[in-house]
């Protein structure tokens, strides 16, 4: 497993071929893309496209097949990037600051990162009020935190989950 959980490793990735790549590209767009309009992108058959899909989930290249939601449109108003540094950077510390933001729905991405912070976390909420409760939850009255800032997003310039699908491996 890795970092982030998923099932992927190197040996996945060098398996990719021209196939397997133009078929991600087309799924990472729209995962709900009919089978055979794949396939006649990509020069296969249904049946070929259909189980390459289904090696790839199974190695963990496709993680998951999501619906992306405006978070706007459901009354969440508040998108913030929040800076967390812990008191120590122990394993058990760490483990359990993973733990915690896991566990939270309002995160929406938890980062464990290098240069002087912790942890770089989004944050969706409705209102400042339930950031405000969550941050103090989550931070203020947490010992571990040593400190926390945060960005609040004015505007949603780009959202995506897309990322580069090489030519080649």
């Amino acid at each position: 497993m890795t970092r982030s959980g998923s099932k992927s490793s190197s040996q996945a990735h060098r398996r990719l071929d021209s196939f397997d790549r133009a078929i991600l590209r087309i799924v990472q767009q729209d995962a709900r893309t009919p089978q055979r309009r794949i396939a006649e992108a990509v020069n296969l058959s249904a049946a070929a496209v259909q189980r390459r899909i289904a090696a790839m989930e199974a190695a963990g290249v496709i993680a998951r097949n999501v619906a992306l939601v405006d978070p706007v449109a459901l009354g969440q108003d508040v998108t913030s990037i929040v800076q967390v540094t812990l008191c120590d950077e122990r394993a058990s510390t760490v483990d359990a600051a993973k733990a915690l933001f896991r566990a939270r729905s309002e995160v929406q991405q938890c980062y464990y990162v290098t240069g002087g912070i912790s942890f770089v976390l989004v944050i969706v909420t409705s209102d400042m009020r339930a950031y405000e409760a969550l941050t103090r939850e989550l931070f203020a009255e947490n010992e571990c935190i040593a400190s926390y800032a945060s960005l609040i997003a004015l505007d949603r310039v780009k959202v995506d989950t897309g990322i580069v699908i090489p030519l080649a491996g």
